[in-house]
């Protein structure tokens, strides 16, 4: 087998796996609560099948477009997603209390999945072109700095599971730079500080925090969407009550198709469906590490890093909240949850981790090593062969001066 050849098809069977699963268990989800009142059953799965296909262009034409050429529209992609975070805030559309998406011609945006991608390219570009930071001063100048930007807009929409997983994402690539771990414990203590600092200054994160620590004391409050999730968990058994027969998306369980989606699983599939997803993200990780430790590109190696990073960090977060061991968060299951801009986001990230395993850092490593037989730089031998005297005067006169 073709070097790297394993990880592309890993990756491509995994990714297209859980978008096709995704589509059965969004339509699952949604089709009861969508027909109430002669609606149409098949509104959120048409949707959701809508931005599956965009994402799916996206991710052919990324494989195929050198990811190198991301160098020169990342400085472009910064700019606009900050200001599109800052539109959402300004005059976004309000769901729930949050103003996180911008609404073009009937169709939802959410800016914030597209700072997850700006965010990691634009550190992956810092980390190729710059010695990898080796105190606190160094990492807050000027990937710190941007970071917080990005975190602090994400924040006030409200949005901490996005600044969440831009923090796991950002670290994961640090670490696979070579940055040192007590660099990375200490930055990692200021960020918890900081989390901490932002969930008890806000009531309904002081809520979440205390409902996930006892969720039964007021099980029909605060505690209520971490309760039925569990109960639909638990209902589900080893093989689970069967597809679409759950009980929980209809009459209990609040956003069911969205963040809450892997209880929904857990109920109609049981625990076999359970184990099939979460293996699906391990075999996910294992490829996009692989991917990225065998790239011989530090730009490429850092954002392979970086997006296999945000795929499955995020798939954890989701996780770990559906199963009761972390707060909720709010943030959805990779492309299985509905969402347009997120699928629409990670299809086009494995689009890039496609294109890197398959170029492999080859290029860069050819100009690396003409460079070394040369015995100097690219570009001091062309300056030299453009001054360089053409004809024999020209070289008599050099010889005379």
């Amino acid at each position: 087998m073709k070097r790297g050849q394993l990880e592309t098809n890993i990756l491509v069977l995994v990714t297209l796996a859980l978008v096709a699963f995704g589509m059965v268990m969004v339509y699952s989800a949604t089709s009861a609560s969508a027909a109430i009142g002669g609606g149409n059953p098949a509104y959120y799965l048409k949707r959701q099948g809508l931005f599956a296909l965009l994402g799916l262009v996206l991710l052919v034409g990324a494989s195929r477009w050198r990811y190198q050429s991301l160098r020169h529209v990342i400085p472009m992609l910064v700019v606009g997603t900050l200001f599109l975070l800052l539109l959402a805030l300004v005059g976004g559309e309000s769901i729930n209390g949050a103003r996180r998406w911008i609404q073009v011609g009937g169709v939802t945006f959410q800016p914030s999945e597209v700072a997850k991608l700006a965010v990691g390219a634009w550190t992956a570009l810092y980390l190729a072109r710059r010695p990898v930071p080796r105190t606190l001063a160094e990492l807050t100048k000027p990937i710190g700095l941007l970071v917080a930007v990005f975190c602090g807009l994400v924040l006030a929409e409200p949005d901490l599971g996005t600044v969440i997983s831009i923090c796991v994402m950002v670290g994961a690539m640090l670490l696979v730079a070579g940055a040192p771990m007590r660099m990375l414990g200490s930055a990692a203590g200021i960020v918890s500080a900081i989390f901490i600092f932002s969930i008890w200054f806000e009531p309904y994160r002081r809520t979440r925090i205390f409902s996930f620590l006892d969720p039964w004391h007021d099980a029909q409050g605060a505690g209520f969407q971490q309760v039925q999730a569990m109960i639909g968990l638990g209902s589900g058994g080893f093989f689970g009550v069967g597809l679409g027969q759950g009980v929980q998306k209809v009459f209990y369980l609040p956003e069911a198709h969205t963040d809450m989606i892997f209880a929904i699983i857990g109920e109609e599939l049981g625990l076999v469906g359970v184990t099939l997803v979460i293996s699906a993200y391990a075999a996910f990780a294992w490829a996009g590490l692989r991917i990225a430790l065998r790239c011989r590109d530090p730009f490429g190696k850092a954002l392979a890093a970086g997006l296999t990073a945000l795929v499955c960090g995020q798939a954890a977060l989701n996780l770990a909240a559906v199963l009761g061991i972390a707060p909720l968060t709010g943030i959805p299951l990779p492309f299985v949850s509905y969402g347009g801009t997120s699928i629409v986001v990670f299809l086009a990230s494995v689009g890039i981790l496609l294109n890197i395993a398959r170029s492999d850092g080859v290029e860069f490593a050819q100009v690396r090593d003409r460079r070394r037989r040369d015995g100097r730089p690219r570009d001091a031998v062309a300056r030299r062969r453009r001054s360089a005297p053409r004809t024999r005067r020209e070289r008599q006169l050099r010889r005379l001066a």
